[in-house]
């Protein structure tokens, strides 16, 4: 039997070979790589709801088979939909902010009603109307007839930089007058928000900061793959070889819109151009140009006041959040599931992969309804048309559940889990 054995293994034919590697492969996409996504939020009015309306909560997700890899998710998804989204013709108007700076307004209202819902979404880190996520998740609410409007911060997108300010991820004073523009210009529909990567932060932190004038003028909103913790995500991007690559990219990117203008650059300001310009890391430029930018006393005191996972408390307004446990640019344990498990507004759906802003599914994923839109679709359906005020109901009971389970400020001593048992909690709510 034995010989029989060595005799097949040493003369296995290729086709053996082949076919032996697929069932294996098989078997681990199936057993560890197809997984049904967690929801993080309280057993209140917000988690009843979107188990009935949303269908996508209760499926498995299906990473494209050959493009598992958080990572090959990441690349592949931005090259995938750059080549299948065309570009979007946009009605551009130019916002001038109360300092003189201006930002840009892209709206997509084709084929919708003057009256539709709209959605407000905020581009991540260097990102603008014509990114190819961004074109994923516009063209998804087109079908369904909701508007959206994309604004791009200052001196990105073809936007001139008329004053010596760009943006931050802890910065939302833009966002907070560009959040009551569109209300005022729209005044009787209702308004939701996106936020991708740091567009997710700044919303975040505005929704945080700003909850009460949040919660008069938005109506929902959804937050997708954000650094929860920026000290956390920007030491995950930093690791070797293929994150740090990831992460250079887009220290590149920052440092190539920096350097186009020319009233950035004087004595006068606190940070040396010429340094600025050599950072290979989004750290190094965050430390030698952004926190010097606004007045934060070092890099690291950038970073907690940007970070958003301890922040959920203050939230008012229903926020669906989309992140995936191997997100090169966010690890898994800071993702905060104990903080969203006892939030009453604010849910987490983890899925074990995904990568950052992929989620690509499907065996050839160039269909245009992937998963990252179809969530997007899906809860802003139900949540902003509303015919029979159900959300706006679920709204209601979500803040008398808020107060009647906030008995206690949150985060203080008496509140304070233990170390093992914050393990048990993760260990029994993310198997993956």
């Amino acid at each position: 039997m034995l010989s029989y054995l060595y005799t097949y293994l040493t003369n296995l034919p290729r086709w053996h070979l082949v076919a032996i590697v697929l069932v294996g492969y098989l078997i681990y996409y199936l057993m560890e790589v197809v997984k049904r996504p967690i929801l993080a939020v309280s057993n209140g009015p917000f988690k009843k709801y979107l188990r009935k309306h949303i269908p996508t909560l209760e499926n498995k997700f299906w990473p494209t088979f050959w493009c598992v890899e958080s990572r090959a998710q990441t690349v592949f998804a931005s090259i995938i939909r750059s080549n299948i989204m065309p570009l979007v013709e946009y009605r551009r108007e130019v916002l001038t902010l109360k300092d003189g700076g201006e930002v840009a307004l892209d709206w997509l209202e084709t084929g919708c009603d003057p009256e539709s819902p709209l959605i407000i979404i905020l581009p991540g880190l260097t990102g603008e109307s014509q990114a190819e996520y961004i074109k994923c998740l516009v063209t998804a609410a087109n079908r369904i007839g909701i508007r959206t409007v994309v604004f791009t911060n200052r001196g990105l997108g073809g936007v001139a930089l008329k004053t010596p300010r760009l943006y931050c991820a802890s910065n939302c004073e833009d966002l907070s007058e560009v959040v009551k523009y569109v209300k005022q210009s729209n005044p009787h529909v209702r308004i939701g928000a996106t936020g991708i990567s740091m567009g997710g932060l700044i919303l975040g932190n505005y929704l945080a900061r700003h909850s009460d004038e949040a919660k008069s003028i938005l109506t929902a909103a959804t937050i997708i793959s954000v650094p929860w913790d920026v000290h956390k995500g920007c030491a995950s991007i930093e690791q070797p070889i293929l994150n740090n690559l990831l992460g250079r990219h887009l220290a590149s990117s920052l440092c190539r819109t920096v350097s186009k203008y020319e009233i950035l650059r004087g004595e006068e300001f606190d940070w040396d151009m010429n340094q600025v310009l050599q950072s290979k890391t989004i750290k190094q430029f965050d430390s030698a140009f952004t926190s010097k930018h606004f007045g934060y006393k070092d890099v690291d005191s950038y970073y907690s006041d940007a970070t958003l996972h301890n922040k959920l408390h203050r939230i008012k307004v229903p926020l669906l959040c989309l992140s995936a446990a191997d997100d090169p640019f966010q690890p898994l344990d800071a993702i905060p599931v104990k903080a969203a498990a006892s939030s009453s507004h604010v849910a987490i759906l983890i899925t074990a992969r995904g990568g950052h802003i992929g989620f690509l599914e499907g065996w050839w994923p160039a269909n245009k309804d992937q998963y990252m839109g179809r969530l997007f679709s899906q809860y802003f359906s139900a949540a902003l048309f509303d015919p029979d005020n159900e959300f706006y109901r679920t709204a209601q009971l979500m803040m008398e559940h808020n107060l009647t389970t906030s008995t206690s400020v949150p985060g203080s001593p008496m509140n304070k889990p233990s170390l093992a048992a914050a393990s048990a909690i993760r260990k029994k709510s993310i198997p993956f």
